[in-house]
């Protein structure tokens, strides 16, 4: 079989030359206006599909850069989202940590303060007797020292009890000799005042007591 250049030459983008070649007329003839105009519409054909072809892979390429940007945009914002999703949980989970901690803790120091309030509310000096009114006096003095200490324990955990009242708690602070060493030191003498007066006083209501008993002698 003899050998066919144009056989693997796709017939629909074939050279104009060979569309030429078989529109041409026979050799020794010059090309009528009918021929040259077959000619002519048989090239605005080709280049009406090289046009279509041309745009057909403009297209594709334009969708395949859309892919590929928005494919880099998946990575980048996947890591992006997993680096601060991570950070967000991180501190979110501290701060709950801290949270729970503090409720406790406030739960212990109200539950202290309503002790205290309840054992102060149970004192009842009109039931006092000549025989047992020094017993009881030296008792409740000491539930209220105890109900004070309660109260300056719970304004060092909880400084809003010491004025910012409708605002939100603030955070605890340690009871500790390094917390106790940050306060100023006209705050501290004055809490060493109020720990220790109410014993001086229930230590010279002792004595009045006891001189009172032995005048009575």
């Amino acid at each position: 079989m003899p050998y066919d250049d144009t056989e693997f030459v796709e017939r629909d983008f074939a050279p104009a030359t060979a569309v030429n070649r078989a529109a041409a007329p026979a050799a020794g003839r010059a090309p009528s206006r009918e021929d040259l105009d077959a000619q002519v519409t048989s090239t605005q054909q080709q280049l009406a599909k090289l046009r279509e072809a041309q745009e057909q892979l403009e297209r594709a390429k334009a969708e395949l850069e859309e892919m590929r940007r928005r494919r880099a945009e998946f990575h980048n914002g996947r890591a992006e989202m997993q680096d601060q999703l991570t950070r967000a949980v991180e501190i979110l989970g501290n701060a709950e940590f801290e949270a729970r901690r503090s409720a406790e803790q406030m739960s212990k120091s109200l539950a202290g303060l309503r002790h205290s309030l309840e054992q102060v509310h149970a004192i009842n000096e009109q039931a006092w007797t000549d025989s047992d009114w020094t017993q009881n006096l030296s008792r409740s003095l000491s539930v209220i020292e105890s109900a004070r200490m309660e109260l300056h324990s719970a304004r060092l955990h909880w400084p809003v009890l010491d004025g910012a009242r409708g605002g939100p708690a603030a955070a605890p602070v340690p009871a500790t000799a390094g917390g106790l060493a940050d306060l100023p030191t006209g705050r501290l003498l004055k809490l060493g005042l109020a720990l220790t007066w109410p014993l001086l006083v229930a230590a010279l209501a002792a004595v009045a007591v006891l001189g009172f008993a032995l005048n009575r002698r």
